[in-house]
């Protein structure tokens, strides 16, 4: 399993239909939430994520559509009786900030933050890892330090081929050892290599999250080829200058780097609240790329799916 849910798609400014930034990786039956804008617990509620399954978090950076939702729901799993370490990847300043409130409203966890600070890994640099999947640090430039995350499947084995196993006339009860990459020898003396049931994996699925930046094609060769890509379009092109003022991206510029990764999907999303219809900003970002989406609160983009 490796799906991405769609929790705020609102820029600085919430509107009744569209929530501040926040989104959850989930791989494997983990779930991976990455930033924590205002209101994400109820969105979390709404879209039933378990809190129990949460293994990370992850804030690109420390503007409050980003991150001012993350001491309510720290305090939350606490009072859910979580007894086991949360992963918190960020900003340095993240862990003062949390300091501060928890110190401030007399409030405890009753399991351990293991923080990670990004300033102290380069772009490139993978910052959590597991035996199955990576997370990389992406360069994102924004107005205060900003970075994005690349979610990378690692160590993909081969596929069993259970026709071909059965093709050869080969027992059930060598399946697995076929599976784990050993040679197995039949009653009849034959000698069956793994190269003859097994298929080559799949290619490693990818997502991107590129939160608030300006248009950087430096980001491209970080990206190149990744399945799906989000990255934020707060304005249309006819507010280029406006967006560039503020670090941001138009829906054109976005497409743009799509384009130039040759990623194999685009979602967009960090919608300024001045736009009621999002048509618009779909339109102009197909117009360069056109397997582009606009990120829908609730919806779930299966990577598996992706071509």
């Amino acid at each position: 399993m490796f799906e991405v849910t769609i929790l705020g798609t609102s820029a600085a400014i919430p509107t009744h239909r569209r929530r501040p930034s926040a989104q959850v990786v989930t791989i494997n039956d983990r779930h991976h939430l990455v930033d924590c804008g205002e209101g994400t617990q109820m969105q979390l509620l709404r879209h039933k994520v378990k809190y129990a399954r949460l293994d990370a978090i992850f804030i690109s950076h420390l503007h409050g559509d980003h991150v001012l939702g993350l001491p309510g729901l720290l305090n939350s799993l606490s009072l859910y009786e979580r007894n086991f370490p949360l992963k918190l990847v960020g900003p340095a300043g993240l862990k003062k900030l949390l300091d501060f409130i928890f110190e401030q409203t007399h409030s405890y966890l009753n399991y351990e933050l293991e923080f990670v600070a990004t300033e102290d890994f380069s772009p490139g640099d993978v910052v959590y890892e597991t035996p199955k999947y990576k997370v990389i640090l992406l360069p994102l430039e924004h107005r205060i330090f900003c970075r994005g995350f690349q979610f990378l499947e690692t160590n993909k084995r081969p596929k069993f081929d259970f026709y071909k196993a059965k093709a050869l006339e080969i027992p059930n009860q060598y399946f697995s050892l076929l599976k784990q990459g050993n040679s197995i020898t039949l009653d009849t003396g034959r000698v069956v290599t793994p190269d003859e049931v097994l298929i080559p994996a799949d290619p490693p699925l990818s997502f991107a999250y590129c939160s608030d930046t300006r248009y950087s094609e430096v980001l491209v060769d970080y990206i190149r080829d990744t399945h799906l890509l989000y990255h934020e379009t707060t304005f249309l092109e006819n507010l280029k200058e406006r967006a560039a003022e503020t670090h941001h991206s138009t829906a054109r510029e976005a497409a743009e780097i799509a384009r130039l990764a040759k990623v194999h999907q685009l979602v967009i999303g960090h919608f300024s609240a001045r736009y009621k219809d999002l048509t618009p900003l779909l339109d102009e970002a197909r117009a360069v790329f056109p397997n582009t989406h606009l990120a829908r609160e609730g919806y779930v983009y299966d990577l598996k799916g992706i071509s």
